[in-house]
């Protein structure tokens, strides 16, 4: 039987380790052992690591396993898949593993030629509404940080997941980090080798394709309608992100029902990676610290005021998907090594609220995230840039006559985002970073710069499924991932893939 133990080291006796399974060889001569996860503890005047090791008087099994992916037959029952970010990847890859064929459908572009949309939004202020920082291979979490962490753990195998990324190039420590992460320069080699792992296996990829309609009669799923024609379906898993509201209208124009759920709205904030450090580490100045987190949370009003998506030494970066708004959000390469530190300041907001705004019906968040970001649009003249303001200013209502250096590349103007959200929204988001300058001294009186609008923080929707993973009004359509609302990351949404890849085969063999 094996025992957890938990050993605390000091920075420089964890960076002195130049392999873990060779220190614990040494450490524990007579045991076999492994290290289960590490973290950096600050909360003292001297940082520690603190580490969880299994030991056990027996061999331990592997927790990286190797998967065998199968070559497909021709005559292999097929699964549609819609949309090939993590859900539709790790949902592909499932169907391999259970032998069955997938067939997905991604209207964007691979990554390498997804790459050239990017610089085109930062250099020419130019949205490919069909290939940008939201769609495309890998989906948003591709060219948007590469974040592993998740709670949960109880819908789904994490280990697995992490050794699916490791097996595809990722690295090993993600497996052992408290809160993993890859970074965005790393991540679009991991999913090429992934979706050269579906093809050599047989299965299909049609990139530039959109989905126009699923098609349903008697109640169930017969076909899937694209741009470059019609298939016929039994089991389509729609895994498209939360910023594919051409999903949800057709969904609505086909009368497949929806339902309309909270989410959250606000801007990114940037301080200089220094001040987070100082703060966060307590004054404790080793250079073999890693660049700080944060993560701060608080009630206004009975309503959460929320840092979300924080990415030390990142980049904010435009992820519009229409030209003509304006959208924010944050990353971080796996160095981390930036002069900025940022994060989404976010207040939730609840169809109840949408409602008291003039928001009404299942699209109310839709329609509510789409005047933010075409008002903050309009104020941009047609670019890329941003809006701008120093978050004391924000706070005192009042526009900023000068606004810091930003990490933000098609540039920013200054505004006052006061004007930007409704009142109640603009206020609880005041009084959010004065409660967090209460936590974290100086969060707000070092006056950073928040730039905005944050808006697609979640899906404004969620497709309701049954406990067999589909919609309960028809057989065959297994609503997935963050665009449906049931994961919120990279690593929920590829354990949702996996169970509704699971449940769509489940749902073939019983017909076959």
């Amino acid at each position: 039987m094996a025992d957890i133990i938990t050993l605390k080291l000091s920075v420089p006796q964890w960076e002195a380790i130049e392999n873990i399974d060779d220190w614990l060889k040494v450490k524990f001569p007579n045991k076999h052992s492994r290290l289960l996860k590490y973290s950096l503890d600050a909360r003292g005047r001297n940082c520690q690591y603190q580490l969880r090791i299994e030991l056990s008087n027996s061999p331990l099994e592997p927790i990286l396993s190797s998967i065998e992916y199968p070559k497909l037959s021709k005559d292999a029952p097929i699964v549609h898949i819609v949309g090939f970010g993590p859900a539709g990847m790790f949902a592909a890859l499932q169907c391999i593993e259970l032998g069955f064929k997938p067939v997905v459908i991604e209207q964007g572009k691979n990554v390498r030629e997804r790459r050239r949309d990017l610089a085109a939004i930062n250099k020419d202020h130019n949205v490919n509404p069909l290939s940008n920082y939201c769609f495309g291979e890998g989906g948003a979490g591709t060219y948007s940080d590469g974040k592993l962490y998740t709670r949960s753990t109880k819908r789904g195998s994490v280990n697995k997941i992490f050794s699916v990324l490791v097996q595809h190039g990722a690295p090993e420590h993600i497996l052992q980090q408290a809160h993993p992460h890859i970074g965005t320069n790393k991540l679009p080699g991991i999913v090429e080798a992934m979706r050269e792992q579906i093809l050599a296996c047989g299965g299909e990829i049609h990139f530039n394709t959109q989905f126009l309609n699923p098609v349903v009669k008697n109640g169930r799923i017969t076909a899937v309608e694209t741009s470059k024609g019609s298939w016929e379906a039994q089991a389509l898993i729609l895994a498209t992100g939360h910023s594919a509201r051409s999903v949800y209208s057709a969904l609505d124009q086909a009368n497949i029902a929806m339902e309309a759920k909270p989410f959250a709205v606000g801007f990114r904030i940037e301080h200089e990676q220094d001040f987070v450090n100082r703060r966060q580490y307590k004054g404790d100045s080793s250079e073999l610290l890693p660049p700080a987190a944060y993560s701060l949370v608080c009630q206004i009003n009975e309503v959460g005021v929320f840092s979300f998506c924080m990415c030390p030494g990142g980049i904010i970066a435009p992820c519009a998907t229409e030209n003509g708004e304006i959208v924010t959000n944050g990353w971080s390469p796996s160095k981390r090594n930036n002069r900025f530190a940022n994060s989404g300041i976010v207040t939730q907001i609840s169809p109840e609220e949408l409602n008291s705004l003039g928001y009404t019906g299942v699209n109310a968040g839709i329609k509510f995230q789409q005047d933010i970001e075409q008002k903050a649009g309009s104020w941009a003249q047609g670019s890329q840039k941003a809006p701008a303001q120093m978050a004391l200013d924000f706070v005192a209502n009042k526009p900023s006559k000068s606004l810091k250096e930003t990490s933000y590349l098609p540039g920013i103007f200054s505004a006052n985002f006061n004007e930007l959200y409704p009142k109640p929204i603009a206020k609880r988001l005041r009084e959010g970073l004065k409660a967090f300058d209460r936590k974290m001294p100086g969060f707000l009186k070092s006056n950073p710069i928040i730039i905005g609008p944050e808006t697609r923080t979640s899906a404004p929707v969620r497709i309701p499924r049954n406990e067999e993973l589909m919609h309960p009004d028809v057989v065959g359509l297994f609503p997935c991932g963050e665009g449906a609302g049931y994961a919120g990351g990279i690593a929920s949404a590829a354990i949702d893939g996996e169970r509704c890849a699971l449940a769509a085969v489940k749902l073939l063999q019983e017909n076959l």
